[in-house]
């Protein structure tokens, strides 16, 4: 149901169990996860059937939706498993199922009929017949197309019925294709994204080769250079492309970032406000929903509260890795000087260190248990990220391993290690170090 004068809903990306959990520990509505089938991010971890239940199982304990992708465009192959697969949904009972086939929501209406679906932005979702098409067939949410504006949603929003509800992306990494629909993956490597198999071609950071026997050649009028591309990691592969004067990150594009404009999007009648990520961190995830949960609840105390933080919602959400950001076409098709498509890299201000799985007493003194994400050593400043907006920091001055023994340093992944603290702690709670801003 629309959620005419209240706060959106507040919706954060899983791709494993303990993401969940500190998706749920910092302030989501709502969580969205894929199975190990049937979701558009196989390169993803994924939940397993049993971590599905029990994803499910900890954030209703919790008052947190979950909401699970079926998204992929199905081929003949693909419907049978997906028969299967529905039937398990059934009964694991999350609160909507995310599709964008036709085919797999006819098959889920019949399966699991008593499961809300949700209409994902894959199926092309860009005007008020396209919404009413899919409200007809008993869809309950429809994510908007990236390409639309808050206008067009607020047009949307007029001309459909209060018990259809909007979602749309607020945060995170942007497609250059039409709402995801891209080829190049599958042309490049074979590996479909509409299968969830992107290999992420327009991240690829290219070189200029010349095309073996021919000269370079140029025109004044368009600065193109006819030539082919080399990627860094596939020596003596060459891929055809045109290079203008943004140089050679063609497709590479910026992230979105609506924080300081929630206003906005509360006003064009959005529902939900989704953070795109499903392959990322629990750093990314924790600093995400922190910053808009806040956001969101001052601005449910008033537009004051809001804009008197602006610049703390700025700065909190640089303490991750991210490329520089943009509205997107939020506010009309971007120009020159807000060009989506540049010469972007990834900037770090944050290491993920790691999660507090537990806090207990040793020798008197208190101790959180942890899961090395990254190195780090005794004599190193690092901060614990509190739920509430403030942030604990302290020098590490014990650190013991598995065994209980004192060590200098973690330098290796996925060691359990207990770090002595001087502050509180809670449960998931993330561990980080601040670096200098930079690109990698």
């Amino acid at each position: 149901m629309h959620r005419q004068g209240t706060m959106p809903e507040l919706l954060l990306p899983a791709s494993g169990l303990g993401t969940l959990k500190v998706a749920v520990h910092y302030g989501a509505d709502a969580v969205y996860i894929g199975g190990e089938a049937f979701s558009l991010r196989a390169k993803a971890r994924n939940f397993s059937k049993e971590e599905m239940c029990a994803g499910i199982a900890y954030a209703h304990a919790h008052g947190v939706k979950v909401y699970v992708t079926v998204n992929i465009l199905a081929h003949n192959r693909d419907l049978a498993q997906a028969d299967a697969y529905l039937s398990f949904l059934a009964d694991a009972a999350p609160d909507a199922l995310l599709v964008a086939d036709p085919g797999i929501f006819m098959r889920a209406r019949q399966i699991c009929p008593q499961i809300p679906v949700h209409i994902s932005t894959q199926a092309n979702n860009v005007n008020y017949e396209t919404f009413l098409f899919w409200h007809h067939l008993g869809a309950e949410r429809v994510v908007c197309g990236r390409e639309l504006s808050l206008e067009e949603i607020a047009q949307i929003r007029s001309k459909i019925p209060d018990s259809l509800e909007i979602e749309a992306f607020v945060h995170g990494a942007m497609c250059i294709s039409y709402s995801g629909r891209c080829l190049l993956s599958n042309y490049l490597t074979g590996r479909d994204a509409n299968q969830g198999a992107c290999t992420h071609p327009c991240r690829w950071q290219y070189r200029l080769a010349p095309r073996e026997g021919r000269e370079i050649e140029a025109t004044e009028e368009d600065l193109e250079i006819e030539t082919s591309i080399e990627e860094e990691t596939r020596p003596g592969e060459r891929f055809p492309v045109l290079e203008n004067e943004r140089g050679t990150y063609l497709f590479n594009s910026k992230d979105l970032c609506m924080i300081e404009h929630i206003p906005d999007m509360v006003r064009a009648g959005i529902d939900s406000l989704k953070i795109e990520g499903r392959m990322k961190n629990a750093l990314y995830v924790a600093t995400c929903a922190r910053t808009y949960r806040k956001a969101l609840d001052d601005l449910a105390a008033g537009r004051e509260v809001y804009e008197a933080n602006q610049e703390w919602y700025r700065e909190q959400i640089r303490d991750c890795t991210f490329r520089p950001f943009t509205t997107g076409f939020f506010y009309g098709r971007p120009d020159a000087e807000a060009q989506i498509y540049d010469s972007n890299t990834y900037e770090k201000t944050c290491t993920y260190l790691g999660c507090v799985r537990d806090i207990i007493q040793i020798d008197g003194c208190r101790y959180i248990e942890i899961t090395q994400k990254n190195k780090f050593s005794v004599g190193e400043e690092v901060e614990l990220m509190g739920t509430d907006g403030e942030d604990r920091r302290f020098v590490i001055d014990r650190i013991l391993d598995e065994e209980m023994k004192p060590v200098e340093s973690a330098p290796h992944p996925q060691q359990k290690l207990y770090v002595r603290i001087p502050t509180t702690a809670e449960r998931y709670d993330i561990m980080r170090r601040h670096e200098k801003a930079g690109n990698i």
